[in-house]
């Protein structure tokens, strides 16, 4: 299969839905991305399942078209439904999941190749309303306010049953964006809130510019995960993950690395229920023999391990999306082998002690070590490393000291696999450090393209003559414009209409404008700078959160989240009132 976009991939498919659009309000809900990469995001089969037990609703799928697909006639990509291959001009309503920032010039072209204005303010009753949701959204939507009539800020399970019978009434849309935004939690209207700014460029206010909409806006929230199971609606061997079923764990982790945006607007964390679980395993058992696990720290579940080794799940090959280094059991080892696992993957993220204190990483040397003597012994092959480099206060003693562990990883790795006769590979994963909204690293700088291009190429001459060992490095070009867009606010968003119209090219767009990207990419924000996504309110506490950021430049850690009421980070104390 090669053209994902369109109604032909529907036949090797199980679990698609279609609905007559007589007498329903039709919803285009678009992933900015190939079909294989959203057929492969929980978030979005969710949604779309979600979405379709409403009655009212007809939803259907878009993706970005596959490279090379064009149409005959004028040569541009057909942006249509996999369901009824209707365009998107066809829908009343586009729904747009977006999980990364770098997909948001996706969203425009999109837009603009289905004949619509890309401005919210050039779009009529007569356009389909255009809304905006998932975790790039949830963190900051801002550089996409000029585009998306309506964000929906939180979980979607908590957020529909306000926001789809609302849509089901077939509203004009002056008058359902003041509906929205007054009677939808979550819902976030841009044109209805304004920013204002100091003449050095930093933001002096940002709220409503009418009355009757909320001076923040509060994410929804499922407190108990397991009223309401995630898992795949559709089964596709065109997926990333071939025909797997996936079905998610937990939500949020509680170890509070200071990188990780999951850790902060999930909390606290929640896990779903042995029985929940086991229903949706024996869901996927049912449709294929591919079950993957989805979670930030799926190894925090106590007997995890023990319910995929069940015999009833003994033809079942399981997947974790993630493990910690300090939590792989014996369970958890059997499951992998049994599941006939070539690669694991080992995040220690900081490649020294000292970094992994700044992160709150949690997971010492030995631990790491420990992992990938258990994991060759288990049968396991290969092994991947990631790190990331450019953290905060790093240092060239830490970039040595990541080339020594990775030398140290290897002997272990050696030393397993001549006990098991037989030699794999070894894999370092290496990123750019890109500070988030909502972690306690939103205040930091992060490095030029020409230190982290510097840095890669110290990793690589440190470890390029290790047999079976391989660096694979990310584009430090890509992470910059991932922090513009992550950090952005709506001047970023007129940028990124500009780069649309020069055709993808950021270096004239950047040299056309008056903005400086370094302010936002380069510059450690001031200590009680208002951020471009402080209205939204996910209960943490901003200043819980600079804590943690000093913490982490004197190199000093903390505890993880506790999981029970506390009053540490706001998050409980905000929900119990």
């Amino acid at each position: 299969m090669s053209q994902h976009s369109g109604a032909e991939s529907f036949d090797s498919e199980i679990g698609a839905i279609r609905k007559q659009w007589t007498g329903r309000v039709s919803i285009a809900l678009v992933y900015p991305n190939r079909y294989a990469v959203g057929m492969a995001n929980l978030g979005f089969q969710s949604v779309y399942r979600l979405l379709n037990e409403y009655d009212g609703l007809v939803c259907e799928r878009v993706f970005l078209p596959e490279p090379g697909k064009r149409g005959q006639a004028d040569r541009t990509p057909r942006i249509q439904s996999v369901e009824s291959g209707r365009p998107l001009k066809d829908f009343q309503v586009v729904a747009f999941s977006i999980s990364f920032e770098n997909d948001f010039a996706h969203v425009l072209s999109l837009i603009d190749h289905a004949g619509l204005p890309l401005r919210s303010n050039a779009r009529g009753d007569s356009h389909p309303l255009m809304i905006a949701g998932g975790v790039a959204c949830l963190l900051n939507p801002e550089p996409l306010a000029p585009i998306i009539d309506c964000f929906l800020i939180g979980e979607g399970e908590a957020l529909f049953s306000a926001f789809a019978p609302l849509l089901c009434q077939n509203l004009d849309k002056k008058d359902l964006l003041p509906r929205l935004a007054r009677d939808v939690p979550g819902a976030y209207v841009p044109s209805f809130y304004t920013a204002h700014y100091h003449p050095d460029g930093t933001m002096a206010s940002f709220g409503p510019n009418r009355d009757n909409v909320p001076e923040t806006i509060k994410r929804t929230y499922l407190p108990d995960l397991s009223e309401t199971p995630s898992s795949t609606a559709i089964v596709s061997p065109a997926s990333a993950f071939d025909a797997s079923f996936l079905t998610e764990v937990s939500r949020g982790c509680a170890h509070g690395c200071r990188f990780c945006s999951a850790g902060y607007i999930y909390r606290p964390p929640r896990f779903r229920s042995p029985d929940c679980l086991k229903t949706e395993f024996d869901k996927g058992a049912a449709l294929t023999d591919r079950i993957g696990l989805v979670g930030t720290a799926i190894s925090d579940y106590k007997g995890i391990g023990k319910l995929c080794a069940s015999p009833e799940y003994a033809s079942i090959r399981f997947s974790y999306s993630s493990l910690r280094a300090d939590a792989i059991t014996a369970d958890h080892l059997n499951v992998l082998t049994q599941s006939g696992t070539k690669t694991a993957t080992i995040a220690p993220d900081g490649g020294s002690e000292r970094l992994r204190r700044v992160i709150n990483k949690g997971i010492t040397e030995e631990h790491i070590l420990s992992a990938t003597r258990s994991l060759i012994k288990a049968g396991i092959p290969n092994i991947k490393a990631y790190f990331m480099i450019g953290l905060p206060g790093e240092t060239p003693d830490d970039m040595d000291e990541t080339i020594a562990l990775c030398k140290k990883i290897k002997e272990v790795f050696l030393d397993a696999s001549r006990e098991k006769g037989r030699m794999g590979q070894i894999t370092v994963g290496v990123s750019s450090f890109v500070p988030k909204a909502f972690t306690p690293f939103q205040w930091a700088a992060m490095d030029t393209v020409a230190m982290l291009k510097k840095k890669i190429q110290a990793l690589k001459n440190g470890l390029n003559r290790i047999p079976n060992l391989t660096v694979n490095a990310d584009s430090p070009r890509g992470a910059i414009i991932q922090a513009l867009l992550s950090r952005g606010d709506r001047k970023v968003g007129e940028l990124l209409l500009s780069v649309h119209q020069n055709q993808g090219n950021w270096v004239q767009s950047i040299k056309e404008s008056a903005l400086d990207p370094a302010t936002y990419i380069h510059r450690e924000r001031g200590k009680d700078e208002l951020f471009p996504w402080d209205f939204i309110d996910h209960g943490i506490s901003k200043s819980f959160l600079r804590k943690e950021y000093e913490l982490a430049l004197s190199a000093k850690t903390s505890p993880p989240c506790p999981m029970v009421n506390c009053n540490r980070c706001g998050v409980c104390t905000i929900q119990g009132k």
